[in-house]
């Protein structure tokens, strides 16, 4: 019997595995997903449509897709909006696909507007599907895109009205995704280099999560005795309690930076961008990049040696290749890392301790960790400083414990991150930090958020301004003429949150941040979000990134 091409898409989405679709209304797709039983989440809007399901596909490590609907077609004002957080999934790496209505046979002759050219430099494939029976076809190749190798957004466009196709003779079957080895030449050549090393450091990123590779790069980093330092995004690949951890950033992250000479990366790109660190001294360092895109071999640095291949194949040969050599024998190493992790330890632990008021944002972070289980929570924070300041203290245990990521920050996505973590991990606490920029771009979801009784925790660190931009005991400022925003005192957060169903408080003193922590969390078990309003300190710093120069980290 013949389906809608809208319906057959529904169906192959099912067959996918895809549990629900994220969606802004309207769209040719959302009354076949309707009809053929697909659950549908309706945000606010399209961006945040398209982030909770680009968040869906980093918190379950590309396990499970995400997938969202926007308008799109003549009236494009959808998929405009969506742009942002498309090109964020771009820059990040984030294995999402988008279905948007394209235009009808004839129809582009009514429009300036170009989507699939628009979107092109922004997703890894377009598919303009432009027959029913190619419905089929293009689905496939959607997904060997978003399984296979370096991960990234797909963008399909199916015209309403497209007519209908026979599925016995234009079957469907799930694509598995493929994965490449590397080279036993390469594997060789790059543990004879850190073997040979006098001060080798692994630096890890996200491709680690993205092979499932996290069990493999702990027993490599125990064989090799090597320090251990991740990116933002990869921050939870590697147990930041392990002795061998020195964590994201901050003056420990600096010191094993400056001084080693062998970087040896694994599923990272390399790129100096604002959110990670710039390798210095590059050229009086050897290079070891483990990678799955030939794209990032010596782009950013000389490689003097790459291994190219899906991170859980390459961490098998090396460690198969490592101990067949024998480990390394570097005793010394457990004891630089502790004194440097003290070193770095003992400037924030005041803060995180203070008893001031207004509230000083560490000591809300503190307290969050003594709260949460480290083995059974997810925690995640909003561009700018909640990302810097829980990036640099807030100790992750698991694999996305913590949800780091940023190369594009668009503001309010950690809202997303937190839907997202809940609707994947339903038994873990999920909370996610924002500041008073962030807060702006993610109320309007809250309705949703409270619609689809999702048991999640916001907490918002107001201080009435944008920190480090305006004055204070850092300096002018970087900004200091566009800071200041409306104190708590004439904009209460927390009671518009309770308007749509939320918990909401306000919380002024220190003794009452555990106490707060934990009614919200009891909410969350009953299925209502939570808004912790926290009158907070203006305290912008945190561990840096180290720069090219001297003086790059805190």
């Amino acid at each position: 019997m013949k389906v809608k091409a809208e319906n057959g898409l529904a169906r192959i989405l099912k067959a996918e595995g895809i549990p629900w679709v994220s969606c802004y209304p309207t769209s040719n797709v959302n009354n076949a997903l309707g009809e053929e039983g697909v659950p549908i989440l309706m945000m606010g809007e399209e961006r945040f449509a398209v982030a909770v399901a680009d968040a869906f596909s980093r918190v379950t490590c590309g396990r499970q897709i995400g997938v969202c609907t926007v308008m799109a077609s003549l009236n494009a004002a959808g998929i405009q909006m969506a742009y942002g957080a498309v090109a964020q999934a771009w820059e990040d790496s984030s294995p999402l696909l988008v279905i948007a209505e394209g235009l009808g046979r004839g129809a582009s002759r009514h429009t300036h507007y170009d989507m699939a050219g628009a979107f092109r430099s922004a997703t890894k494939w377009v598919g303009e599907i432009d027959r029913a029976e190619l419905v089929p076809d293009y689905l496939r190749r959607a997904f060997t895109h978003l399984r296979s190798g370096r991960p990234g957004p797909v963008l399909l466009l199916i015209p309403r009205d497209l007519g209908e196709y026979d599925p016995d003779e234009h079957p469907y079957a799930p694509v598995k995704g493929w994965r490449s080895g590397p080279d036993p030449d390469d594997v060789k050549a790059a543990v004879k280099v850190l073997l040979a090393a006098r001060a080798p450091l692994l630096y890890v990123g996200e491709g680690v999560l993205y092979a499932d590779a996290t069990a493999e790069l702990r027993r490599f980093a125990e064989l090799a005795q090597a320090p251990v330092l991740t990116t933002l995004k990869a921050k939870g690949a590697f147990p930041e309690n392990h002795p061998l951890s020195i964590g994201v950033r901050g003056s420990h992250a600096e010191h094993f930076l400056r001084t080693c000479d062998v970087l040896f990366s694994i599923g990272s790109s390399l790129f100096p961008n604002r959110f990670s660190h710039a390798v210095p001294d590059a050229d009086k360092k050897t290079i070891v990049q483990c990678t799955v895109d030939t794209l990032d071999i010596n782009r950013s640095y000389e490689t003097r040696h790459a291994v190219i291949g899906d991170a859980k194949l390459t961490l098998h040969a090396l460690i198969d290749e490592l101990s067949a050599r024998g480990p390394g024998r570097r005793p010394e190493v457990l004891e630089e890392i502790r004194a440097a992790r003290q070193a770095f330890q003992a400037k924030f632990q005041p803060w995180l301790t203070s008893d001031e008021t207004p509230i000083n944002p560490y000591r809300v972070f503190g307290d969050l960790a003594k709260v949460l289980d480290p083995k059974n929570s997810f925690v995640t924070a909003d561009s700018g400083n909640t990302r810097d300041q829980t990036s640099t203290v807030y100790e992750a245990q698991i694999p996305r414990g913590y949800l780091g990521w940023g190369n594009v920050s668009t503001l309010g996505f950690s809202l997303a991150g937190a839907v997202a973590a809940k609707l994947a991990y339903p038994d873990r606490q999920c909370v996610h930090v924002t500041g008073d920029a962030g807060v702006c771009y993610m109320m309007g979801n809250f309705e949703a958020v409270a619609r689809y009784k999702l048991g999640i925790t916001t907490i918002h660190i107001n201080n009435g301004g944008y920190s480090g931009y305006g004055p204070g005991f850092w300096g002018a400022g970087h900004d200091p003429y566009t800071w200041k925003v409306s104190d708590h005192s004439s904009a209460c957060m927390s009671s518009m949150a309770r308007a749509v169903g939320f918990h909401g408080e306000d919380v002024s003193q220190p003794s009452e941040i555990i106490p707060a922590l934990k009614r919200a969390l009891d909410e969350n078990a009953k299925g209502r979000p939570a808004f912790l309003e926290f009158i907070s300190s203006h305290h912008p710093v945190h561990g840096g990134w180290v720069r090219p120069a001297a003086g790059g980290g805190h």
